[in-house]
């Protein structure tokens, strides 16, 4: 479709979706949430507790006046909950603070500057300074030394770079817009084609800003890097097999020696052993390992003086996503999905994992006092956006500290996930959650949308989507699953899709709504709609190859053929090979008889395909060739193209965009469903 036609067509969209978008069918208001509503809403991440355990340092983030950004600045609460937080920096991309380890001052990174800076600022008053001036490079992570004198950075820099502090050498002699690649991996989403750089570790002196080198090479990434309690020990994983973009799996611990600059590789067992963390005592290591691509993801100790290892959990109830040891005696914390759920667990000495908090509920970004008795973190799930809260270390005596999006949340009905089970045909019992439409009604007949997650691992449930709440206010039921292949449920459960893409997933959908049609009699089964995106989106595509019972789908940054997928997304043919149990030429009956393009001829359902052009783990040449397969076969559709997007529009996209998207979902399945409350149909022109 011409440019000029698209535009045209965005703005009839926006028209709409203002002037109909929100009434429930048959007319009744609801004051639900709606897809402009997130321009309102303010973003909390990132809480860290001061060492004293009495003030908290957060970010707080806003969209900004130009819906094109959001602006962020550090802010501080205490811990009491005596006093209400209070903004401690004046810029717009302040981000990461870190306390001192005295608690005097909090380094932060910020792009008040032509290039983004370190900074650090006093507890006592006074203006923030810089204490870097880099001019190359920029800080992927940084931690404090004991001293609170030197910061331990990790800098993303080309590795022949001396002096971070120095002008690159610019030559006066035009140059092509080239870029040459000698490895497998050399784009990634978010980031689009690479260069030369590589993480390596720098030693910052606060004081007066000199920067000494301590790793870096040009066939490898140092990274995850953690100072031992002394300070005289840095751990961190890296992969220096020299296989590391050509999609090698190897990862492993080494720890650098600060006084002398030596570094010696810790004898962990084979595979991948990453994000080392120091037990109090600096005795041991902790890390997490997975000994090939899909075994279960263990955690593993091992002492810094050397020694034989020691498994802590085995991972096939938990896949932890984060792992902390804050002090003596407390125990390992760790983070991890279950069963809709994101909790914060602790590991006893027995492997057992009580939940601490979060049993309900999401958590992320954990932080502790320095004697490990009070932790904060950030809590959200269906009806409530991310807030900082406190607890003591066992979990008792959690308090809400910040309350940002309280009062407007108050202002919009929101619903609550109902979660029901049904079994699939391994007998494996799966998680289905709904949510019914806002204004809800006994005795009417709503329509519903089945919303596929993306993975296939990973896992929705209460966590903040407020895509399902805005479907709701606009009249639609939202129903989805953890299918087999989501995190949250072991490994075995994980697992079970492998080698099986449109397969088990695809079933585990398919009886979902049948189990949601059975257990809800107000669902209208004449009108069922589809979407989702990246996996989901490969199954939104895969469904209407073998079904039409859905009058009409969005899919979003889908696959639709595996056998382009495979060549032109950032995953290595060695990720891809392991994935697919082989390569196009040794498996291609599994690539192509597993891609919905081969089965285009059989959809018959309306379709909207959403894509973003710098997408670069689904690339958008798989929206383009399920819109030109959709076209060919005489389908109703339309392709929607975000410039400038990656695939992670619909959760960090430009603002704008983000709503745009929402507007676009929600007008296009309110198009399709042309029946009123009674469940007779009424005219083309009234359902648009």
């Amino acid at each position: 479709m011409p440019a000029a036609c698209l535009a045209r067509r965005s703005i009839i969209v926006a028209l709409l979706v203002v002037l109909v978008s929100y009434a429930l069918p048959g007319g009744a208001a609801a004051e639900g949430l709606k897809p402009e509503d997130f321009y309102d809403f303010q973003f909390v991440s990132d809480p860290q507790m001061a060492p004293d355990g009495n003030t908290i340092a957060f970010v707080r983030a806003t969209v900004s006046e130009d819906r094109r950004k959001r602006e962020s600045a550090i802010w501080l609460v205490a811990s009491d909950g005596n006093a209400p937080p209070r903004q401690f920096t004046r810029d717009t991309t302040d981000r990461n603070p870190r306390w001192s380890p005295d608690g005097r001052s909090i380094a932060f990174i910020s792009g008040r500057e032509e290039r983004a800076q370190l900074h650090l600022i006093s507890m006592a008053g006074g203006e923030a300074r810089a204490v870097t001036e880099l001019k190359q490079g920029s800080i992927s992570d940084f931690a404090w030394l004991p001293d609170s004198r030197y910061l331990l950075l990790t800098l993303s820099i080309d590795p022949s770079v001396d002096d971070p502090n120095a002008k690159a050498d610019e030559d006066e002699d035009p140059k092509p817009d080239l870029k040459r690649f000698r490895h497998a991996v050399y784009k990634s989403d978010g980031r689009g084609y690479l260069d030369e750089s590589r993480r390596g570790l720098w030693l910052l002196d606060s004081e007066d800003g000199t920067l000494r080198r301590l790793t870096g090479h040009a066939d490898w990434n140092d990274s995850n890097a953690a100072v031992s309690p002394d300070g005289a020990l840095v751990a961190f994983d890296a992969d220096r097999t020299g296989t590391e973009y050509d999609g090698g799996f190897n990862q492993d611990l080494h720890l650098l020696t600060l006084a002398n600059g030596e570094v010696i590789q810790v004898d962990t067992p084979p595979g991948r052993a990453w994000s080392p963390v120091f037990s109090p005592d600096g005795r041991f290591l902790l890390y997490r390992h997975q000994s090939e691509r899909y075994a279960p993801i263990t955690v593993q100790r091992i002492p810094v003086a050397g020694g034989s290892h020691q498994v802590l959990h085995d991972g096939l109830d938990l896949t932890v996503s984060d792992l902390l040891f804050p002090a003596a005696g407390q125990g390992p914390y760790l983070r991890a999905d279950y069963r809709g759920a994101r909790p914060v667990f602790r590991l006893d000495r027995n492997g057992r994992t009580p939940a601490v908090a979060g049993s309900e509920a999401s958590i992320n970004a954990l932080s502790f006092s320095a004697d490990g008795r009070r932790m904060a973190y950030i809590e959200e799930d269906e009806v409530r956006l991310a807030e900082v809260w406190t607890a003591r270390s066992d979990g008792s005596r959690a308090r809400q500290l910040t309350r940002f999006n309280e009062d407007f949340l108050a202002s919009r009905e929101l619903g609550r996930l109902e979660r029901f089970t049904f079994s699939n045909e391994d007998d494996m019992e799966v998680d289905g959650f709904l949510l019914r439409p806002i204004g809800f009604e006994d005795g009417r007949r709503y329509p519903l949308v089945l919303n596929i997650k993306g993975g296939p691992g990973g896992m929705w449930g209460h966590q903040w989507f407020q895509e399902f709440q805005m479907l709701a206010a606009a009249g639609f039921g939202v129903v989805f699953t953890n299918y087999r292949g989501s995190t949250g449920y072991g490994h075995d459960f994980q697992s079970a899709v492998r080698l099986d893409y449109g397969g088990a997933d695809y079933r585990d959908n398919m009886l979902l709504l049948e189990a949601a049609l059975e257990r809800f009699d107000w669902i209208d089964p004449e009108r069922l709609f589809v979407t989702g995106g990246s996996h989901g989106g490969f199954l939104t595509n895969w469904i209407t190859t073998q079904t039409d019972r859905f009058r009409a789908a969005v899919t979003q940054r889908s696959v639709s053929n595996w056998i382009s997928e495979a060549g032109t997304q950032e995953y290595p043919p060695a990720s891809m090979t392991a994935e697919f149990g082989g390569t196009i030429w040794t498996n291609f009956d599994y690539y192509w008889g597993r891609s919905p393009l081969k089965y285009a001829d059989q959809v018959s359902t309306p379709t909207l395909v959403i894509h973003s052009s710098d997408d670069h783990i689904t690339p958008v040449g798989q929206g383009q060739e399920w819109f030109y397969a959709l076209l060919a076969n005489d389908v109703e559709t339309e392709f929607a193209l975000f410039e400038g997007e990656s695939h992670g529009l619909s959760r960090g996209g430009t603002p704008v965009n983000l709503v745009a998207r929402l507007e676009l979902i929600i007008e296009w399945f309110q198009r399709y469903d042309d029946q009123d409350e009674e469940g007779e149909e009424h005219d083309e022109d009234d359902a648009d």
